[in-house]
């Protein structure tokens, strides 16, 4: 058997890494990082055996595409844009609710005529025309950029790496337009550029991803189902809720509601007692006002911590993806 550690990569400073050892957390895994904050290996306290990797987001992606580490937590953004075939060589195995930003094509609020990417084709034929020279696009996006203008048309342009403050780009005079990230649109606008209507390129955030070219044996893989099964309990109990009530005839009452909420049984179902059901928690308000309907004076709610599943469907994810 390989004597390959799991290794698992984190961003290694800022925001990114605070996120990204809370989500941990949040699924019992403590992340430990060796002697302090300028140790660039850790560990997992939980699971003996995992070696936490500390780089920057866009190093976690290189690594992943080269099959270095086994998973990582890095944006889909740097995913999609260092990696032309990433599809083939890693597997967002899923998003992590941090991390959240728009890549997006923004112009001058001055083009008051230009709102759309085929007002843009028309404004880079006539630039050209006019010019004898192509619009530029300032961008650090160029491989995301290529792929979106090319399937919106657009190929009057020449992209400017941007190595600087990408949105200052227009006003001084470097570029045309840009491509670039935002979170909220408060510098897009302080730069007075404005987003295309349909200039939203890629809605990204951080993900954990896992490489498809690392040393996947039975040891590794075992760890990565411990890993996965940890961090489906705390999703699953996290986008769910308890709902508990008394209602005559409960198993007709919780085989009604499975079909009508999504809501299931947690021990089965039964004809009198108590009914204590698990229900998505985007739909607790509407179970609880039908459990009233049908007959039940009170119905309580309760967060959970973590739901353990037989199927563990992030790990089956993974196995699906090395398999084919």
């Amino acid at each position: 058997m390989s004597t390959v550690p799991f290794t698992l990569a984190v961003p290694s400073k800022g925001r990114l890494q605070e996120n990204a050892n809370s989500f941990f957390a949040r699924a019992g895994l403590t992340v430990v990082q060796g002697r302090g904050a300028r140790d660039y290996r850790g560990t997992l306290a939980e699971l003996p055996g995992v070696e936490v990797a500390f780089l920057s987001a866009s190093e976690i992606v290189s690594q992943l595409a080269a099959g270095a580490v086994h998973m990582g937590v890095t944006g889909e953004d740097l995913v999609r844009e260092q990696v032309p075939d990433a599809d083939a060589r890693m597997e967002l195995l899923t998003p992590l609710g941090f991390g959240h930003a728009n890549v997006i094509v923004a112009v001058p609020q001055a083009w008051i005529d230009v709102r759309t990417m085929a007002d843009l084709e028309d404004v880079a034929a006539a630039f050209h025309a006019r010019r004898g020279q192509r619009m530029r696009v300032a961008t650090k996006y160029v491989n995301l950029t290529r792929e979106f203008f090319a399937q919106n048309g657009v190929t009057d342009y020449r992209i400017v790496e941007s190595l600087g403050a990408t949105e200052g780009a227009p006003a001084a005079g470097q570029a045309e337009l840009i491509v670039d990230i935002t979170t909220t649109g408060a510098t897009l606008r302080a730069n007075a550029l404005k987003v295309l209507d349909d200039g939203v390129m890629l809605r990204s955030e951080a993900n954990l991803v896992a490489s498809l070219n690392a040393d996947w044996n039975e040891q590794t893989l075992a760890t990565a189902r411990a890993i996965l099964l940890r961090i489906s309990a705390e999703e699953n109990a996290r986008t769910s809720r308890e709902v508990r009530t008394l209602v005559a005839n409960g198993a007709a009452v919780a085989k009604e509601a499975e079909e009508r909420f999504q809501a299931r049984a947690m021990f089965g179902l039964i004809s009198e007692g108590p009914l204590r059901l698990i229900c998505p928690r985007k739909r607790v308000a509407e179970l609880a006002d039908w459990l009233i309907s049908k007959g039940a004076d009170h119905v309580s709610v309760a967060p959970l911590e973590y739901i353990f599943s037989a199927r563990n469907e992030l790990f089956e994810k993974l196995q699906g993806r090395l398999a084919g």
